[in-house]
């Protein structure tokens, strides 16, 4: 386990001293999705250093990362980050593989492309047409695959949008972090006028594009995503997962996920990946349309996951095919295995306050949880705990009873 996190210089100087007979993963941010990564590449034998703005994140306490540090916030100041990152390969003796695990880094590492670090992903351009939900939508409507009726309010005014959809429906906007970082949330539900107009208007202030679209009536329990590696050549390493539970139930994040086989929906993810030119990892979020009775598009995460741990345990390290590629290793995904994956923090949360909530473990599967026995057979893993890796759990179980807090929308 990391000893500590260490100021930038301190993580230089530890770095000094230490040799690696091959290229380090640079993960940063380092919370839940950070750590599933981190265990994803030291499955292999790859040394991680977690990056971060601070320590509070679960990230840094696994026994999967060697070292771990701060570098600038990349929103905060763009260009000391660079600084900071590039100081840090510059200690190391090979060129380290970057793993950014949130839309910030991602956008860090793809903007600034700090020297002597590999970047196992699309340019930034790519990144930034299949982020944008405005381009993404129209790349969808170009190859007939569905999506939720959206009009763009860059193009067409509210009160026609209002008339269009009727209330209630959803305020979305064209890049999720901006709008999160307004709201709080990446998604608004307005009821009537006034509502729409107060969003509107704060997101007109702030400079955020924003879209209204119709609240889908979802089918609960059927959320599917595509996740995936791409390969530059387009080879294509994935599995499609669904998020059985979500906490909370609407809009909330995964905490149940269960591999399924579509055939269909991988079809329509791969064919706006292919037609976008994106590489690297990805998740392509989907719901089920009852009126439709299909799948529509939501979102496509350029970049791993809170569940990124599913495919790995199910036989499809899309970390660890990502670094092989990235360094000249090969890779060979073996035949995807049913796996679930559970993060107890949320699904407990969600038992505990909706009393309709139906457990969907089965008691073989919580004695295997309890007992630590579901590290050692395939078939279940978990976001955070495990019984021989305590130190996520640990750094957690602190956050709640007290400790400071780590803001992360994953």
């Amino acid at each position: 386990m990391a000893s500590s996190f260490q100021s930038t210089a301190d993580l230089c100087d530890a770095l000094t001293a230490r040799s690696f007979d091959r290229p380090p993963a640079l993960v940063a941010n380092a919370h839940i999705t950070g750590c599933s990564v981190a265990r994803a590449l030291a499955a292999h034998d790859v040394p991680v250093i977690a990056l971060d703005r601070n320590g509070d994140g679960v990230g840094p306490y696994t026994d999967a990362v060697v070292t771990a540090g701060a570098v600038s916030f990349p929103l905060e100041d763009p260009e000391a980050f660079r600084a900071d990152v590039e100081r840090i390969a510059a200690v190391l003796e090979h060129e380290p593989v970057a793993f950014p695990c949130m839309d910030e880094w991602v956008h860090a590492f793809a903007g600034s492309e700090p020297d002597g670090v590999r970047r196992p992903f699309a340019d930034r351009s790519v990144i930034e047409a299949v982020l944008d939900k405005e381009s993404l939508y129209a790349l969808a409507e170009e190859l007939e695959v569905p999506y939720p009726e959206t009009y763009r309010l860059s193009e067409v005014d509210p009160e026609t949008a209002a008339d269009r959809l009727g209330y209630p429906f959803v305020v979305k906007p064209a890049r999720k972090r901006e709008f999160e970082e307004l709201l709080g949330t990446n998604v608004v539900e307005v009821g009537d006028a006034a509502e729409f107009e107060e969003v509107v208007s704060r997101a007109d202030e702030a400079g955020v594009r924003v879209m209204a679209q119709e609240k889908v009536p979802i089918a609960t329990g059927k959320d599917r995503s595509f996740a995936s590696y791409v390969a530059p050549d387009g080879e294509t390493t994935g599995v499609v997962g669904n998020a059985r539970v979500r906490y909370p139930r609407a809009y909330g994040t995964s905490c149940v996920v269960d591999t399924v086989s579509d055939p269909v929906l991988e079809e329509r993810a791969r064919s706006i990946l292919e037609t976008a030119g994106y590489h690297g990892i990805s998740e392509a979020e989907f719901v089920y349309d009852e009126t439709r009775e299909e799948y529509v598009l939501l979102d496509i995460n350029t970049r791993p996951w809170k569940w990124i741990s599913m495919p790995v345990e199910a036989g499809a390290n899309l970390p660890y095919a990502a670094y092989a590629e990235a360094v000249g290793e090969p890779y060979d995904s073996g035949p995807v295995e049913e796996t679930r994956w559970v993060y107890l923090r949320d699904y407990l949360a969600g038992l505990a306050s909706d009393p309709t909530a139906t457990d969907v473990l089965s008691n073989d599967e919580w004695r295997a949880l309890l007992s630590g026995e579901f590290e050692t057979a395939q078939g279940l893993t978990t976001g955070v705990y495990r019984p021989s890796d305590p130190g996520p759990t640990l750094q957690l179980l602190e956050t709640e009873f007290g400790g400071p807090d780590y803001y992360c929308s994953c």
